[in-house]
């Protein structure tokens, strides 16, 4: 199967991400995700129904962990069972889909539908490690992903519906303390109108008496919705709000993904990603003007502190004069392709992240203390070993937002000067070059142009 190297643009967060290649030395920690889960969804077909017990329990052995420590099962299961399932935030009901494939494990070999991912593979073979890689290149775990995003989408919506002609509603502005009853949308509309909180139209939201106690929970702890700064008073957090205008929550608030309709939508998209593909405001029979079009700036991170750029021109300045680290050097003396870039790009990440010297293996108790000893004994400059880094997993990526991975490709200058000229430009879309030339409209053009010149 192929393996991209790139991370997926993900949504969203800044914490590690589920990396599936593992570490040549078990006993470190491993990278994991924390990932929010949905409330209630259903069963897709062929599935089991899901036992009242709030734990999950491993795919292979019996240990179990409550789904709020998900991140802990995951890496159970890497350490102790070499699997790693790809994409676990596109799994619309995780505990469901742990629990079908702990049953279809136990029918067949695990190798019948996982991918082998082999680690090592230029060590001795004692020292040679197989993981195994679930993800939805299997049609059956694409099936199963589908049918829980359709399940839970069809809760969701049925959940809505019964939200839009509930009568029984009945709630306090967390504004004003005014009492409403009816629908909901009358105190949402309330709060829109008379004290400018607008968290989005009515039928926009589903569970939406949870919805207002997660706000008015934060309120109460005199937490700001916007900036979710706390501060001492009640009368100081509303007058922050007020003169801030901050009476509105945070759109990158992944808490609250869960509350509007927009998130179940289409499968393994966020709200962000599917309303930048709503056109429904570009206009006909208008030509398009691209005046005022800006490219969002790069900011990739330095590979040894926390500085960023915005280009990676920039960024490998940076690295040159404050670490002594030349990566385009590198890169042209090593003759690296674009692959390999990204392997010692992931390598040094999470040498870095486990405070790590890749040149001594030192550990440090600190990232500052790190980076202080490599710059001091010039470590920083010395890499290991082609071997030491050169290795399938580092193929995926420490850091899911690493944007100086999508910045790296093939290097021109890697072509000796001797043979640059030489190269030969053949078209891929010329199967024979002599029918073409046989068929050819110039053909037909130079025999009329003679014609007509006899005849003259």
């Amino acid at each position: 199967m192929f393996l991209c190297p790139l991370p997926l643009v993900a949504p969203s967060s800044t914490c590690l991400p589920l990396s599936p290649s593992a570490p040549q030395n078990l006993s470190l920690k491993c990278i994991l995700e924390p990932l929010s889960l949905p409330e209630s969804p259903a069963s897709p077909d062929g599935v089991a129904a899901v036992e009242s017990s709030p734990s999950v329990p491993c795919i292979f052995c019996e240990e179990c962990y409550v789904l709020a420590e998900q991140s802990q099962l995951l890496k159970h299961m890497i350490i102790e069972h070499k699997l790693v399932i790809a994409d676990v935030k596109l799994v619309a009901d995780f505990k469901r889909y742990i629990l079908y494939w702990k049953k279809r494990f136990a029918e067949q070999p695990v190798t019948d539908f996982c991918s082998v991912i082999r680690t090592n593979s230029k060590a001795p073979l004692e020292e040679q490690d197989n993981y195994f890689l679930l993800c939805d290149v299997l049609p059956e775990d694409r099936l199963l992903r589908e049918q829980l995003q359709q399940k839970r989408l069809r809760e969701i919506l049925e959940q809505q519906q019964r939200e839009r002609y509930d009568t029984s509603f009945h709630s306090m502005c967390m504004f004003c303390d005014q009492e409403f009853t009816g629908n909901r949308s009358v105190l949402l509309n309330h709060m829109a109108r008379e004290h400018a909180f607008n968290i989005g139209l009515p039928d926009n939201i589903v569970n939406c008496y949870e919805f207002l106690a997660v706000l008015q929970e934060k309120l109460d702890n005199l937490q700001c919705l916007y900036c979710e700064k706390v501060f001492r008073d009640k009368n100081t957090l509303k007058d922050h709000m007020r003169k801030k205008q901050h009476r509105r929550i945070n759109a990158k608030n992944k808490e609250y993904d869960r509350f509007y309709i927009i998130n179940y939508l289409e499968f393994g998209k966020s709200w962000e990603e599917v309303q930048s593909e709503d056109d429904r405001e570009l206009l006909d029979n208008l030509e398009e003007d691209w005046s005022d079009w800006e490219e969002h700036p790069v900011c990739a991170v330095c590979l040894f502190c926390e500085q960023q750029a915005d280009t990676t021109e920039k960024l490998h300045l940076h690295m040159q004069k404050s670490h002594g680290f030349d990566f385009l050097k590198i890169k042209s003396e090593l003759g690296l392709n674009f692959y390999q870039q990204v392997k010692l790009v992931n390598f040094i990440r999470r040498e870095i992240h486990q405070c790590r010297c890749y040149s001594c293996q030192e550990k440090f108790q600190s990232k500052g203390g790190l980076i202080s000893h490599m710059q001091e004994t010039k470590h920083i400059t010395f890499l290991p070993a082609r071997s030491t880094w050169d290795q399938p997993q580092y193929y995926f990526p420490t850091y899911e937002n690493d944007t100086l991975l999508c910045t790296l490709s093939d290097s021109e200058d890697l072509i000796p000067e001797d043979q640059s000229e030489d190269v030969p430009v053949v078209s891929e879309d010329i199967s024979s070059l002599k029918a073409l030339k046989q068929s050819s409209i110039l053909n037909q053009l130079l025999c009329e142009e003679i014609g007509s010149h006899d005849k003259s």
